[in-house]
């Protein structure tokens, strides 16, 4: 029963694009007809292609406009879920983490649409996903986002190509391709939006990037804000960053992305051959994707992934921290953040330490004990190892972000922390996209704010919404009835800590070093909290300023 359950709503959704009901739209180089949701009352759109497929001559190449088809007057159903991209996985981390590899299609430059009938003028979300530029796809749906926004702005979610497809690099690459040929397919998607946003009721003007975790989401948002100097060319308005992935790059033919590629070479069969680029290109998929895999998940470090974006010396130009400490960034507005516990699950969880034996607890941030050895994830050594990764990949990138866009008075930025219990790194994703978990009232909150951000590009909301409809939420209230969020400045480092309370606390074990505290059942309520970031967790923001000083030696 529960097989024909989620089989009828694809047969009826099948059947209405037969019949010529689903909603279409004539991009010139096709139609593409999606289906209405009767859940969430959106039209959707899922697979519709916006470059050509990167195989043969064109792997490692930029991408290429989509050619028109022979039969203009077919329609192309845009119905299911577009193949992922091959999945080249993390060194080290266990199968439950989800960090693995798999089989996947080249031919994987698809995106998703999620509108509203009669769609006009709206503002367009831009969903770039995460997965250290080596795994999964647009697989979140963002119908709950924009519902909770009263369908008042547009998404869009993009795949790019992953692992060594996008990210190999080395002085061959740089001679006859591109190394960063990931990062171009998401730029070759921006520029879709702007060229076919319009047919679907956007307004190509007003167009926010998203993404969240290591690598590809919040890191790539970042590199697109520093893309050509900081001179983006208009693609983009607003920016949300969550969790930005600000972990070594390197130059394209350093001797770190040179072994990677070398050691691709040689596990796809190219090794012997004069003309390695040209082998790679005639290469067979099963062995390239292999071959990426292997790459990755070893000789890496833990949680490491071999293949990332690099200094090309074009798209992009220097250290992100580097270029940040001058505010060369693109975009009017960021809303960044960073979670509580960004150290897990990609840092190495065995670190042991003989005397730690102390109870695990989340810190307050601004009181008591600090990240530097106490969580609710470790204490001691194993938890500063833990703090010291977090800091560098992703909490001080958040810090520079919002420096960089504070430097400039024609922009703003707005810092936060997600600090909900047990807060690890992508933990956030479910309050973005999910109507209930964590919890109702904390979702509502977080979605009003990003929406509004979205849409009116502040993320002030009203208290009510803070507070997530519960009397006995608590959050700071300004004169006006709003939620109190000053934007970011180095002179006033606001943040706002966003939190719950209340329910019980059960243990969710995924691995004997994975264990976990999740808040469950009633009486879970809104704290959201007004705090000085530079202060936080017993001074990170001076952690953060010495990270940049030393950033070169890293490199950062």
């Amino acid at each position: 029963m529960r097989l024909i359950a989620r089989i009828l709503p694809l047969l009826l959704t099948v059947e209405l694009v037969l019949a010529g009901e689903g909603p279409t739209v004539d991009l010139g180089y096709g139609k593409y007809q999606g289906y209405h949701d009767s859940t969430s009352g959106l039209n959707v759109w899922k697979g519709i292609r916006y470059a050509a497929p990167p195989v043969g001559k064109l792997r490692w190449q930029s991408p290429q406009e989509v050619q028109p088809q022979d039969n203009t007057s077919r329609v192309i159903p845009a119905i299911d879920q577009p193949p992922l991209c091959p999945q080249s996985g993390a060194t080290g981390t266990p199968p439950a983490y989800g960090f693995n590899s798999g089989p996947g299609d080249e031919d994987c430059l698809f995106l998703n649409v999620y509108a509203a009938p009669g769609a006009s003028d709206l503002p367009v979300f831009v969903w770039i996903h995460g997965g250290g530029y080596g795994l999964f796809g647009a697989t979140y749906d963002p119908s709950p986002l924009i519902n909770t926004n009263d369908n008042q702005f547009i998404a869009v979610e993009i795949q790019y190509r992953l692992g060594a497809f996008g990210f190999l690099s080395s002085e061959e690459v740089k001679r006859h391709g591109q190394p960063n040929a990931g990062l171009l397919d998401q730029r070759f998607a921006l520029e879709w939006v702007q060229k076919h946003i319009s047919k679907f009721g956007g307004d190509p003007g007003r167009v926010t990037i998203a993404g969240e975790s290591a690598g590809a989401g919040a890191g790539a948002v970042m590199l697109h804000a520093l893309a050509y100097g900081g001179r983006e060319g208009g693609l983009f308005q607003n920016v949300i960053a969550a969790s930005p992935y600000g972990g070594a790059i390197y130059n394209y033919d350093d001797p770190e992305p040179t072994h990677n590629y070398n050691r691709f070479v040689e596990l796809a069969g190219c090794g012997e051959h004069r003309a390695t680029f040209k082998c790679l290109l005639d290469a067979p998929t099963e062995a390239l994707q292999n071959a990426s895999a292997e790459v990755s998940t070893s000789g890496q470090v833990f949680g490491g992934f071999a293949f990332l974006p690099v200094i090309d010396g074009e798209m992009i130009r220097s250290l992100p921290s580097k270029q940040l400490l001058h505010g060369r960034v693109s975009g009017q507005r960021i809303l960044v953040g960073n979670n509580g516990n960004d150290g897990v699950p990609l840092s190495d969880p065995t670190i042991t330490e003989p005397t730690d034996t102390g109870t695990r607890f989340d810190t307050l941030g601004d009181a008591g004990p600090t990240a530097l050895n106490q969580s609710g994830m470790a204490t001691g050594l194993q938890q500063t190892a833990f703090n010291i990764f977090a800091e560098t990949s992703f909490d001080c990138p958040a810090q520079w972000l919002a420096e960089a866009f504070s430097q400039d008075r024609r922009k703003r930025a707005w810092k936060y922390q997600y600090s909900v219990t047990p807060s690890y790194h992508g933990a956030d994703l479910s309050a973005y996209f999910s109507a209930t978990i964590p919890s109702p009232g904390l979702n509502h909150a977080v979605q009003k704010i990003w929406g509004n951000f979205i849409i009116h590009n502040t993320p002030v909301i009203p208290i009510e919404d803070a507070k997530g409809n519960m009397a006995n939420a608590t959050a700071p209230v300004d004169c006006h009835g709003n939620l109190e969020w000053p934007p970011f400045s180095v002179d006033e480092p606001w943040m706002m800590d966003l939190n719950t309370t209340g329910g019980t606390l059960k243990l969710h074990v995924v691995t004997e070093e994975l264990q976990y505290y999740l808040r469950k059942g009633p009486g879970i309520v809104n704290v959201l909290r007004l705090v000085d970031s530079y202060g936080w967790e017993g001074g990170r923001g001076e952690r953060c300023d010495w990270w940049r000083r030393v950033a070169a030696r890293v490199p950062l």
